[in-house]
């Protein structure tokens, strides 16, 4: 059946319903009953049934106009508590936001951040996965999360990278160790030291192994841990030293755990806020993402 009516019509049948009153019915709705009844036959023509018995004393619903009655008002209650939910979703009432990033992106440049998004709408639900950069970088394309802090992503081109940060490789090491008061360490004077790494599968490994391409001496690998939490929780423990991004060394760790730049060559990873090209945030997520760009975003950075 083609539908030839449209919500005001809907509306103009249920003020009649429930006024039994043709005259009533268009006052409460501003129309003259001349209009009023012209939707009422429009719709009753497109219906192919009479949902009205009138007569010059009343107005009654037919057995069919009393069922219709039913299944309109179900209709029009869903129409409006979808509407209020767009609504209050716009308006930042309710929701949720989902985002990803790197583990150290955590500690370091969300905390500020989403407690002032929190402050201002305590009733969006933020979940936050922290994960490796490939699986950060697999979310955001998939869209199952809306937006990204990584440090791969700006080759692939359904990627938008914005940088925010310039990060440079650092020799972590307990901090009673000989080489923990130096300002910075060359790679070939690691070459004795007991290496724990990252597993090649990580985006760290990637960026470490293409710089150390053309070295000739640099450390051993003698123990692989998957992520750069595992690795330093290795090296707390003193079995040897890491390669590890300056800013994981930071958190938690002040005092047992130092990290000394690494040079010749010196290592860098540049960590920027990632989208997927052309995606349409939801407001809450559009918001989030707009604070998290005017606090963290640096012009002068370059991926």
């Amino acid at each position: 059946m083609r539908i030839n009516y449209d919500l005001h019509d809907l509306q103009a049948f249920v003020a009649v319903a429930e006024r039994a009153s043709f005259r009533q019915a268009a006052a409460d709705l501003f129309l003259s009953q001349s209009a009023l009844s012209r939707r009422i036959d429009k719709l009753e023509e497109s219906l192919g049934v009479k949902l009205f018995e009138r007569t010059t004393r009343r107005v009654q619903l037919t057995n069919v106009g009393q069922t219709f009655l039913v299944n309109v008002r179900t209709a029009l209650d869903g129409l409006e508590d979808a509407v209020l939910g767009v609504a209050d979703l716009a308006a930042h009432r309710t929701g949720s936001v989902t985002f990803a990033c790197v583990p150290s992106a955590v500690w370091h440049f969300l905390p500020d951040v989403l407690k002032r998004f929190s402050e201002r709408f305590p009733r969006i639900r933020v979940r936050v996965h922290d994960e490796s950069a490939q699986d950060v970088l697999n979310l955001v394309l998939t869209g199952e999360a809306d937006f990204g802090i990584n440090f791969t992503g700006a080759e692939n081109p359904e990627i938008v990278f914005a940088p925010i940060y310039v990060e440079s490789y650092v020799l972590a090491m307990r901090s009673d160790h000989p080489l923990a008061g130096r300002k910075e360490i060359g790679w070939k004077e690691t070459v004795d030291e007991r290496y724990i790494s990252v597993a090649k599968s990580s985006g760290n490994r990637t960026v470490i192994d293409a710089a150390l391409a053309g070295v000739e001496k640099h450390p051993v690998i003698l123990c692989e841990v998957n992520h750069v939490s595992g690795v330093l929780a290795l090296v707390e423990a003193g079995l040897g030293v890491a390669a590890v991004p300056g800013l994981s060394v930071l958190p938690g760790r002040p005092d047992t755990i130092v990290g000394v730049p690494l040079v010749n060559p010196a290592i860098h990873r540049t960590l920027g806020l990632i989208t997927k090209r052309d995606h349409s945030m939801a407001p809450a997520a559009r918001t989030l993402f707009e604070m998290l760009t005017a606090a963290l975003v640096q012009p002068s950075a370059e991926p």
